[in-house]
């Protein structure tokens, strides 16, 4: 596992991230190294991104079927009868 340095970090931060830690019971490492873990999450691949879609599509009310070219011919036609 590797390991990070952070330089001229304020303070006040480290204080707020103390007591952060604390009111979980845990240790400043590990709060830090819960917010690093969820500030980059894994890459996900295409499949599992078009799974992700799918799922919010699915959520969604399915929109009518809508004949482009009909609406398109009846505006036409509708700015001719002007």
């Amino acid at each position: 596992m590797g390991q990070v340095l952070i330089r001229d970090l304020d303070d006040d931060v480290i204080d707020r991230l103390k007591t952060k830690a604390e009111q979980k019971g845990h240790s400043l490492e590990q709060e830090l190294r819960e917010l690093l873990t969820a500030a980059a999450p894994p890459q996900l691949t295409p499949e599992e991104k078009l799974a992700i879609a799918e799922r919010i599509a699915s959520l969604s009310p399915a929109l009518p079927d809508f004949d482009i070219p009909a609406a398109i011919r009846f505006g036409r036609d509708d700015e001719q009868d002007e």
